[in-house]
């Protein structure tokens, strides 16, 4: 049987989505999990790999177990063993699912939130909740005029992070929205896939747009050369958020 979850998770400290050795990751808290109810060694397939301290709202994962359980039970089980783990991770969905469902190539969309906030103030109750610049003002006009630049379909090296292993750096990105909510400032991005750091380096060229450091128009200078060099900082990872996976 192959069950479908949704999952919620704070990667402050953890190494990421994937099973590494020098640290706990989600990946390997539920698997854990899963061992502890059902006896069973299974591996868990992410829909996307969200890197060390970057957060999901609902992130989805599929796995397979021999026998048929029920979703709600299992659910349950999953997170008071999550808890006795101490596992800063939660099931918040489970369903049973065709074969032919697969959590990473099945998706057609994913979504991610970025949220910054621009005041002088420390934030201690969002502390690795957000990432903060207590200044300057940042121009949302400016930013959401560079923003534009960046929809469509693009040859996204210059905002391409080292490492990254796709084997190709052109995606197309359906969506990138830029609003107040509250006191924060929340970018709302989606396509099919990302490249490595893709979102943290396009929020962080955007805020330099804000700050007056790039003129929005650079943004289509620092995209179409190709050149990491080129484009502006790294947001940190505090702030990302896997918000949705559509299917």
């Amino acid at each position: 049987m192959r069950y479908k979850i949704m999952v919620e998770y704070d990667g402050t400290n953890l190494v990421g989505w994937q099973k590494q050795k020098d640290g706990p990751s989600v990946q390997d808290f539920l698997e854990r999990a899963i061992y502890g109810f059902s006896h069973q060694t299974t591996e868990v397939y992410g829909a996307g790999r969200t890197d060390a301290g970057v957060h999901a709202l609902g992130q989805v994962a599929h796995f397979d177990l021999d026998s048929p359980l029920n979703a709600f039970k299992m659910q349950e089980s999953l997170n008071a063993l999550l808890r006795e783990l101490q596992a800063p991770v939660a099931v918040i969905n489970t369903e049973i699912v065709d074969d032919s469902f697969h959590a990473r190539f099945s998706a057609k969309e994913r979504g991610y939130i970025y949220r910054l906030l621009n005041r002088r103030g420390a934030t201690p109750l969002r502390l690795n909740r957000v990432w903060h610049l207590p200044f300057p003002a940042l121009d949302i006009a400016a930013m959401r005029q560079g923003a534009k630049y960046l929809l469509g379909n693009h040859d996204f090296s210059s905002f391409r992070g080292a490492g990254c292993q796709a084997l190709s750096p052109v995606k197309t990105l359906d969506k990138l929205d830029i609003d107040i909510v509250g006191d924060e400032i929340v970018f709302t991005v989606e396509a099919r896939s990302f490249i490595y750091h893709q979102v943290r380096n396009m929020v962080g060229t955007l805020s330099q747009v804000g700050s007056k450091k790039f003129a929005p128009e650079d943004v289509k200078r620092i995209l179409e050369a190709k050149d990491r060099t080129k484009a502006g900082i790294s947001a940190p990872a505090c702030g990302l958020y896997l918000n949705k996976v559509m299917y």
